[in-house]
């Protein structure tokens, strides 16, 4: 086919275009993430270097290639500009449709070699651009692998590096242990991913940012503890002395129920804290921050504890007698029920009231008992104003 002149301008102008399109896309591949962390002259080792060893010769014979296609591409346009001649229109054609990007290739091995092979093919525009595409997805593949393991390996790295550099041990030798575990693992987390991102599971770095942030929050404990502990040791002494006072209000409001109503839960002795309270002092003489954040923490809990029970058994005592006054008003209020209904003088009621009451007013008083008693009073009240 001959092309006419403004055909050849025509294709001449779209196959520019096109391979400056190509330019373009290679060279961002060039600048691209992936690539420099490939190529970036660090040795690399594992899956990685297999990958990125088969995608760097597919890189280079790809430039090669668009190097000799850009060259038939400069000479396409070199004719489209000048005399468009028979001449120029034929080379136009041959070199549009024709083989004409002469590009390099392995030699065969010389078991299959030809005598006359020259180690070079003649490929026509169509097919050069398709070899290019093919290479172009192929290194595109890794690199955008690699920039992808690189981002999901190196983000919780840096989370765990972020934690490691503001853990503080304070002198807890468990702890600066731990730390300097942390740290070689990250050494060594860091250099793998440098040197195989492509061979590096991101759940080895979830794992130690993980770790590294649980021993920044004990670390950030120790530091609240130092700086509180003058104000959380106060705060305890001040607790045991309510629990003093607590416990002997709890003891004077059982002794009052214990005297009217059986079976009130007696007040558990109170525990002698001066013993933990001493100790907590000395852990804190010897800035033993780990120890003092571990007992201070046992005795505020179990301060709160001893509180709260003083304050349920209060509540029991109290209640007892609140139980034992609101059956007495419930016996007299249908008592007074019984009267007008005209039975004041009923025999049975009179020996259930009589009942109720002996058990009510007398001390202790059995509640249990005391409650069937008013209620067998209620019900025969009832049933006579229903008769």
């Amino acid at each position: 086919m001959t092309f006419t002149r403004q055909l050849a301008i025509d294709a001449a102008a779209q196959a520019c275009t096109e391979r400056d399109t190509m330019q373009s896309n290679l060279l961002d591949l060039d600048g691209s993430f992936g690539r420099q962390l490939l190529a970036g002259g660090q040795q690399l080792t594992g899956t990685s270097k297999d990958r990125w060893d088969a995608a760097s010769a597919r890189l280079a014979l790809l430039w090669d290639t668009f190097n000799a296609y850009t060259a038939v591409i400069d000479r396409i346009a070199q004719l489209a500009a000048g005399r468009l001649g028979q001449r120029e229109l034929t080379e136009i054609s041959d070199l549009l449709t024709g083989r004409s990007v002469e590009v390099a290739r392995s030699p065969a091995p010389l078991g299959r070699r030809d005598l006359a092979d020259s180690g070079r093919d003649m490929l026509t525009l169509a097919t050069a651009r398709a070899r290019m595409r093919e290479a172009f997805s192929d290194v595109v593949d890794v690199t955008s692998a690699a920039e992808h393991a690189w981002n999901a390996a190196a983000d919780p790295l840096e989370r765990a590096a972020r934690a490691l550099a503001k853990a503080d041990p304070l002198g807890d030798a468990r702890i600066a242990a731990d730390l300097d575990a942390a740290r070689s693992d990250l050494d060594r987390l860091r250099a793998a991913l440098n040197a195989d991102p492509l061979g590096v599971s991101p759940a080895a770095g979830q794992r130690l940012a993980a770790t590294a942030e649980q021993l920044a929050d004990r670390s950030a404990e120790l530091t609240r503890t130092r700086d509180q502990a003058q104000q959380r040791i106060a705060a305890a002494r001040t607790a045991a002395d309510e629990l003093r006072t607590a416990h002997a209000r709890a003891v004077a409001a059982w002794q009052r129920a214990a005297a009217k109503v059986a079976g009130v839960p007696a007040v558990p002795p109170l525990a002698d804290l001066s013993a933990r309270l001493a100790t907590v002092a000395g852990l804190l003489a010897r800035a033993d921050w780990s120890g003092l954040a571990a007992e201070l923490g046992s005795l505020e809990r179990e301060t709160t504890a001893v509180m709260n029970a003083l304050s349920e058994s209060e509540r029991r005592s109290e209640s007892a007698l609140l139980q034992r006054d609101e059956l007495r008003g419930r016996a007299d209020a249908y008592k007074a029920k019984a009267g007008r209904l005209g039975g004041a003088e009923d025999p049975e009621l009179v020996r259930l009231y009589a009942a109720a009451r002996e058990l009510l007013w007398t001390a202790p008083c059995d509640l249990t008992a005391a409650a069937e008693a008013v209620s067998r009073y209620q019900k025969a009240v009832l049933g006579m104003g229903t008769r």
